[in-house]
């Protein structure tokens, strides 16, 4: 089996949460998904499980960071263009969420991030590798 990814964020309102990645084109897998906690499928092995803090707090003795104020993790997503950065990019700010920054263009790489209703930070890239540096 290839090795998955779950990214466990804690949320504060779970349907919002949920509607905002759905807005984003995501699934939700009923079969992970209860009044507590949602799984989102990126990917065939990239999940985001969504949390309640009373859940996400059962895995965990640190107190919940917001996100907010505070930076606990940069999540970043490849797309196939440039465009496609932009179409992601404004689809999420089309939905509940906020720029998270300045657009990065290097060439190479193009990117830019927005946070979700939470505060969680995404950045959205593409990338040449046929054109990256080799220094």
């Amino acid at each position: 089996m290839d090795t998955q990814v779950f990214i466990n964020l804690p949320v504060k309102d779970l349907e919002q949460s949920k509607t905002f990645y759905k807005q984003l084109g995501f699934s939700i897998n009923p079969q992970f998904t209860d009044e507590t906690a949602a799984c989102v499928v990126i990917s065939d092995t990239i999940f985001v499980m969504l949390l309640t803090h009373d859940k996400a707090k059962q895995f965990t003795s640190k107190k919940i960071a917001d996100a907010h104020q505070t930076t606990e993790v940069l999540n970043a997503l490849s797309t196939q263009s440039k465009e496609a950065v932009d179409e992601f990019f404004d689809k999420a700010l089309n939905n509940g969420g906020s720029d998270a920054g300045e657009i990065q263009d290097l060439g190479f790489m193009y990117s830019r991030s927005f946070n979700d209703p939470d505060g969680h930070i995404w950045e959205v890239f593409w990338m040449d590798m046929e054109q990256v540096p080799e220094e």
